[in-house]
């Protein structure tokens, strides 16, 4: 395979309004490939809020000016660096994003999460009874589907932190997956059980005017970690157990293409999407 000298590539240009800061390059030139480095031919991508966040500026860990806002995708392996040990010519591969702290495991018996379905997927792989939260009644039916035992509309019933824990019997869960941030964070705190755990993957509810305190964390005897995502160990394994638990990740229903993009992070940013949002790039 005869390797192109361009590519079309989106990056954020710092100084236009929302998804207006996406600028399409379609003459970018492919990288020179250093020793280590491997080449690959992407097929698709998804798309994370942390990208959408980057587009409008308002991602709070920082990022540089003109950069690409994407992370995740799976494609071709088209060339290899000199001292590349790991990875042939042709292997299909996905991208991984953080390569630098421990495995651990999943045990909790019980879990409360807004993650569509990818996390229920799991969670019901290792015998979780699956409480879901979502926004709408279209969505409730399909994470009913996908094996959710329980699911709350955080829109029709605020209090949803104090639903989920009478579904335990007033114990609490054993496990939130938090994803909204600082809007969502009393609620989840609400549903948590004694000596529970509360893993914080995402903000997408925004910032909020009245914050969770670490006085909050005390009174209800919790552990709350911050967590991006696993290591490359963590990451195969997980491979190995979608295989083996035919477990089928979500993915919306719509599918852009790479001239697309700016649709596809509005799309999201309404929230219309239910799973993972793919860009085809073949």
């Amino acid at each position: 395979m005869s390797i192109p000298k361009i590519q079309k590539e989106w990056r954020v240009v710092q100084g236009h309004p929302g998804f207006e800061s996406l600028k399409l390059n379609t003459q970018a030139p492919v990288p020179t490939l250093g020793d280590t480095d491997v080449l690959v031919r992407f097929h698709a991508a998804a798309l994370n809020y942390r990208d959408l966040a980057i587009a409008q500026g308002k991602f709070p860990f920082g990022f540089e000016d003109n950069v690409v806002p994407g992370s995740d995708g799976a494609g071709e392996v088209v060339a290899v660096g000199p001292r590349v040990t790991r990875f042939n010519i042709g292997d299909r591969v996905a991208t991984l994003f953080n390569q630098g702290h421990l495995a651990g495991s999943l045990d909790q018996r019980s879990v409360a999460t807004g993650v569509g379905g990818t996390v229920d997927g799991f969670a019901k792989a290792v015998g979780a009874r699956v409480i879901a939260t979502t926004s709408t009644k279209e969505k409730e039916d399909r994470l009913k589907q996908l094996g959710a035992d329980h699911v709350i509309n955080y829109k029709e019933q605020a209090n949803w932190g104090e639903i989920a824990k009478e579904l335990t019997g007033g114990r609490g869960v054993d496990h939130v997956i938090e994803v909204g941030g600082l809007k969502t964070m009393a609620q989840s705190l609400k549903s948590i059980r004694i000596d529970g755990l509360i893993t914080i993957v995402g903000f997408i509810g925004g910032d909020s005017e009245k914050q969770p305190s670490f006085l909050d964390v005390l009174s209800n005897i919790c552990t709350v970690r911050g967590l991006l995502v696993g290591s490359r160990l963590q990451f195969e394994e997980m491979n190995r157990a979608v295989v083996a638990k035919d477990i089928h990740p979500v993915v919306d229903k719509q599918v852009y293409d790479l001239d697309h993009v700016p649709e596809a992070f509005q799309y999201i940013w309404e929230q219309r999407h239910f799973g993972k949002v793919v860009v085809s790039i073949d």
